[in-house]
């Protein structure tokens, strides 16, 4: 992923070496409830995880003194991570009682954490499963409505829900760093409204070339190193 305001030749989402992997790294955890008999609509938990990334960049705890400022500054300062596990039953319960932040969509909850040492999960997060998470949509979501935010993935890259609930964070999160601090307050005072939708070839062609935020995976995982996943399309950046 490449955007301002970090400089491209150390943006956290780049896919070649650079500065940002010589700071400590850091991931944040996020978790999708998913039970079997009734696991969210696919964007809506796309949605659902990109609002859940606003939610705790914008949340008092995260921002000058709170008790999350420090390390998400060294997230930040860093490669930019974010992993998406799943939990049912018990498991979403002992996430719940982790420090973090409950989001909610019409079908999807997702709990977004603090971020956390490559190498340092909590043991109730450590143990649930990353991989293979898949999810449907029953029916064909509506045509999104393009006077507010969309996060446009990628018609070439297939993803599992998991993979894509992450980048759609990215675009979130890339989105909200390019924003003024009035367009930031108007954006979290409205709920963060945002729509997440498939582009057609034609239209992601157009909004690859329009200079919005560009989600570029560094391809840790799924995916290829350099692989453009997401536009973030806000109207204050169009």
């Amino acid at each position: 992923m490449n955007s301002e305001p970090t400089p491209l030749q150390d943006s956290p989402y780049r896919s070649e070496p650079g500065d940002r992997d010589l700071a400590p790294q850091y991931v944040l955890p996020m978790v999708v409830r998913l039970e079997k008999a009734a696991p969210p609509a696919r964007t809506d938990a796309l949605e659902t995880a990109a609002r859940a990334v606003l939610v705790m960049l914008s949340d008092e705890r995260s921002l000058g003194d709170g008790e999350w400022a420090q390390v998400m500054r060294d997230w930040q300062d860093a490669r930019i991570r974010k992993v998406v596990r799943r939990a049912r039953g018990a498991e979403w319960r002992r996430a719940e009682s982790l420090p973090g932040i409950t989001v909610t969509g019409k079908s999807a909850e997702v709990r977004v954490f603090p971020p956390v040492p490559l190498d340092g999960w909590p043991k109730d997060l450590a143990k649930l499963q990353v991989s293979g998470t898949e999810l449907d949509d029953p029916e064909p979501p509506a045509e999104p409505d393009l006077s507010g935010p969309v996060l446009w993935m990628s018609p070439d890259v297939e993803m599992s829900a998991g993979k894509a609930m992450a980048q759609a964070g990215h675009g979130a999160q890339l989105a909200w760093w390019e924003l003024s601090d009035e367009e930031r307050a108007a954006w979290r005072d409205a709920g963060f409204p945002l729509a997440v939708r498939t582009a057609d070839p034609a239209r992601w062609r157009e909004l690859t070339r329009a200079g919005l935020p560009l989600v570029r995976d560094a391809g840790f995982t799924e995916i290829a190193p350099g692989s453009c996943t997401v536009v973030a399309d806000h109207p204050a950046l169009r």
